[in-house]
């Protein structure tokens, strides 16, 4: 077997563990002007007539963004979405979950533009009570502009996992017994948008938006929002549940399989994690670095 169908295997399994444990308790509709709001140029975002997917619209004029109607505390998040295709330098597609609040906790993928022929940087993070300065950054294995890619996030009372196409890209876990911060209070809502970042997103700031090349159109489709909503009241969402079945304990760590894709990942795709830069931390790095990530 070679190293393509290998990898297809491995995916298959990804994806058979998570429809075996999930149950029902999806609260998408799978219609974006259903299950989310306008909340920047709505001139910019442009819907298909069944809802099923949507286009943020970035130009010299305005970038553009979405939320989501309700505000949700732990579960799986999935949203299908097609980047920005040729070149993208200095633009960002942002997709995260966010609590508002000024001690915000917080969940990031950020998609860095490059310029043509150079692969696109994803960029993670985490704010919790406030606190930041966790980055990640990996170099996607595919072009994520050619078609559609499954980012998700599986947050729950013992881990945050970020996943592209069900590989773990990602682990955060709740080391809040340390003295680690860990969002596990604060409901947070769904974001998405398309902006300007080119002070920054691209080779450190170095490479502008050619704006002769927009307008620059990213796309989102074939969404799951599996998750608690918020009525107020966390002991609901902390539960452990049949409904809220990201809390079971077989959700409180990687699986096998998820072990290995994330190894190969870190291996070979990871570029910057803030837990090895020594130089900005002044060799003080954040506590959970020492800690394990399951």
């Amino acid at each position: 077997m070679n190293n393509n169908h290998k990898l297809i295997a491995l995916i298959g399994l990804l994806v058979l563990e998570m429809v075996q444990n999930s149950v029902a308790s999806v609260v998408s509709t799978g219609d974006f002007n259903k299950d989310f709001f306008v909340i920047w140029s709505p001139s910019h975002v442009n819907t298909s007539s069944d809802g099923q997917t949507r286009s943020l619209k970035l130009d010299q004029e305005s970038g553009s963004g979405f939320s989501s109607n309700q505000m949700f505390l732990f579960g799986q998040i999935d949203m299908q979405i097609k980047l920005v295709p040729g070149d993208s330098a200095g633009t960002v597609v942002a997709y995260y979950l966010t609590s508002d609040q000024p001690n915000r906790d917080e969940l990031d993928f950020e998609f860095l533009g490059n310029v043509d022929g150079k692969s696109y940087i994803l960029q993670t993070n985490v704010f919790a009570d406030g606190f930041d300065n966790r980055e990640e950054r990996i170099n996607l294995w595919f072009d994520p502009t050619k078609d559609f890619h499954t980012y998700s996030i599986l947050w729950n009372l013992h881990q945050i996992v970020f996943m592209v196409d069900w590989i773990p890209i990602r682990v955060y876990r709740n080391h809040a017994d340390k003295g680690v911060g860990f969002p596990r209070w604060q409901p947070m809502s769904i974001k998405i948008s398309l902006w300007n970042g080119d002070s920054w997103a691209t080779n450190g700031g170095r490479d502008k938006i050619d704006w002769s090349k927009g307008p620059f159109l990213a796309s989102f489709g074939n969404y799951k929002i599996d998750a608690c909503v918020w009525k107020g009241n966390a002991r609901f969402c902390r539960a452990d549940s049949s409904t809220n079945w990201w809390n079971k304990e077989r959700f409180s760590s990687l699986t096998s399989t998820q072990k290995r894709y994330f190894k190969w990942v870190r291996k070979y795709h990871l570029i910057y994690d803030y837990c090895q830069d020594n130089q900005r931390f002044q060799d003080k790095l954040p506590k959970e670095c020492s800690l394990p990530k399951y």
